[in-house]
């Protein structure tokens, strides 16, 4: 990779070289997956690319994408970088709103819609999106919908526009070249905004340079132990900074990449489609360990037999983390363990699976162990938006559980006297796109970013995560208290969705709890509640809320007295990305504070 042009293009060009005839983007239809090649994938990007064109997008033109993941947000990702615009992702849960300010912020005149959801979102506030000029939508949408458009703004269908694209690009089959050839490492690529817990999203700006280096330092970091032979199921939303890196994985590994119909189908897809690796988020992972332990849960033979089975694994990871070997009878003991108990948990994920790849989130690592010994190995790993996904990722060879790892590539860290953690490298982004005083807060002068985040290495060199340094709490007492340390443990139970933990300057630690209906339908008939209750219902209700504190004074026994929770209070509804949840499923502390205020005082009083 080195001696290439450092952009995105040029990785894409030397790949379907290379590997023309061999799969890249995959897709289901009626339960069978089928793949295009190389060449038909660079084929279809140069239709877009020419089409672009043809619509008016020039050099540095921004051009947003409005889309749940599927393929089609790849092709037009590629195809506006390809041209030399510069691509803006959207996460399709956003509000009417919060769509509005991103497509003004960011100057976009072009925007790529995926159906008629997303369009309708646009025709409410069209007369707010002075600078838009043109649409495409992947999906066919009705001629009604279409109408209601206002006359200044063109719409095309993905059809119509890929058949332009097709027809140009024959009568001038130099043009696609010629445009990558204009695409230098200095040109901005994408702007990606943050998700945001607190605020406005903030626009990182991120230049091709920045781009090839951090696929540069995963490529390095895997020293060709991912390769063409390689599968992935990508299901993570593209407009978040891990999904979108993963996305670029077949051109930088000339592996295959299979889109998972939707969240809900995942559980079915993954058998189906047999990935040999899989980038997740912990929440994922939390959900196949929750269901995991639901099912131990109806018999004490299981439980006792899976806690025999943990324990026989943990003792062999723990000898070979501390590079010992292993007793016979320790190897013995995990042998018989995976054959009873974990070789079925494997078969789940398809029987293929080699690598799970964890980031976006810390994730327990009781779930880390519980996968380990199912032959499920987690590299977990750090990054953010700002340095464009991972940083810090786990060792192929050997993980620790509870560290994000070690630095990748080119990647140099320091700490600042309160632990927060300094980065610098090719792999970053510029600045925030018109905000030069958060960009100056952000970046230091001698190029060092503030991640925000509280850390230290271990003895072996790998970097543990404490906490956001911003959501440290500090109690009356003068304690430092890290949340996200408890709320990590809180979510490992089966009735616990989410959880806020709060206590600033307070003498004791307090707790707003989120469940799910779901969780508790086979406890309804037990404790004499309605199937058709809402959520409310079950908050107040006093059997679930004994069941929560329950689960509450199981994670307090292994808490110091000033980490553990006094009280709690469950929400009166379910936290979703729709309310309290940010696209990377992180919890919007600063609003949860202020729309449940009453609920915390009152647990103060």
């Amino acid at each position: 990779m080195n001696h290439l042009k450092r952009t995105i293009c040029d990785i894409l060009l030397n790949q379907v070289k290379n590997s023309p005839t061999n799969n890249s983007i995959g897709t289901i239809k009626n339960n069978k997956v089928s793949f295009i090649s190389f060449k038909k994938y660079l084929e279809t990007i140069e239709c877009l690319t020419i089409g672009l064109l043809n619509l008016g997008v020039k050099a540095q033109s921004k051009v947003c994408i409005l889309s749940l993941t599927r393929k089609e947000w790849n092709f037009f990702d590629l195809a506006i970088m390809c041209s030399g615009a510069i691509s803006v992702p959207i996460y399709p849960s956003y509000t009417a709103d919060e769509v509005e300010f991103i497509v003004n912020h960011s100057d976009a005149e072009f925007l790529i819609v995926e159906d008629q959801e997303q369009l309708e979102k646009i025709i409410n506030i069209q007369g707010k999106l002075t600078q838009l000029k043109k649409i495409i939508s992947i999906t066919h949408i009705p001629l009604d919908i279409i109408k209601k458009l206002n006359s200044k703004i063109e719409f095309l269908d993905y059809q119509e526009f890929y058949q332009i694209g097709l027809n140009e690009s024959h009568k001038h089959p130099d043009q696609f070249t010629n445009l990558i050839e204009n695409v230098f490492p200095e040109n901005i690529a994408t702007i990606v905004y943050t998700s945001g817990t607190t605020g406005e999203p903030k626009g990182a700006v991120i230049k091709h340079d920045a781009l090839f280096q951090v696929l540069l330092n995963v490529k390095k970091y895997t020293h060709s132990s991912i390769h063409s032979n390689d599968r992935f199921l990508t299901y993570l939303p593209l407009s978040h900074v891990l999904g979108r890196l993963e996305s670029f994985f077949p051109i930088l590994f000339g592996s295959e990449t299979v889109y998972a119909r939707d969240m809900k189908k995942l559980i079915i897809d993954i058998p189906l489609v047999k990935p040999s690796l899989l980038v997740a988020v912990p929440r994922v992972l939390e959900k196949i360990y929750e269901k995991a332990m639901k099912e131990l849960s109806k018999s004490e033979l299981k439980k006792s037999v899976f806690n025999w089975a943990m324990n026989a694994g943990n003792n062999y990871f723990e000898t070979i983390n501390s590079d010992k070997t292993p007793k016979t009878s320790t190897l013995l003991q995990y042998q018989l363990a995976k054959k009873i108990v974990f070789e079925k948990i494997y078969q789940m994920f398809g029987g293929n699976i080699r690598y799970f790849i964890s980031g976006g989130a810390p994730l327990s690592t009781k779930i880390i162990e519980f996968l380990r010994n199912s032959n499920l190995t987690v590299l977990e790993g750090y990054g953010l938006t700002e340095t464009i996904a991972p940083c810090f990722i786990n060792p192929m060879n050997k993980q620790i559980p509870g560290t994000v790892g070690q630095p990748m590539g080119d990647v140099e860290v320091k700490f600042l006297e309160d632990g927060e953690i300094l980065l610098r490298s090719k792999a970053l982004f510029s600045g925030y796109y018109k905000n030069d005083i958060e960009t100056q807060k952000a970046i230091t002068k001698d190029g060092w970013f503030k991640t925000g985040d509280i850390g230290e290495f271990n003895s072996q060199g790998f970097l543990k995560i404490t906490d956001r340094k911003k959501d440290i709490i500090i109690t009356s007492g003068g304690k430092n208290v890290s949340p996200q340390k408890i709320e990590n443990a809180l979510k490992l139970s089966p009735y616990i969705a989410q959880s806020a933990v709060v206590g600033e300057q307070k003498k004791y630690l307090s707790a707003l709890i989120a469940i799910e209906k779901e969780s508790f339908i086979p406890l309804l008939e037990k404790f004499e509640i309605p199937e058709d209750c809402n959520h409310e219902t079950l908050a107040n209700h006093p059997k679930i809320n004994e069941l929560i504190q329950q689960e509450i004074d199981t994670v307090n026994h292994e808490l110091a007295s000033y980490e553990s929770i006094k009280y709690f209070r469950i929400l009166p509804c379910e936290i979703t990305t729709d309310n309290y949840l940010t696209p990377s499923l992180k919890i919007k502390r600063k609003l949860i504070n202020k729309n449940f205020k009453s609920l915390i005082e009152a647990m103060y009083k």
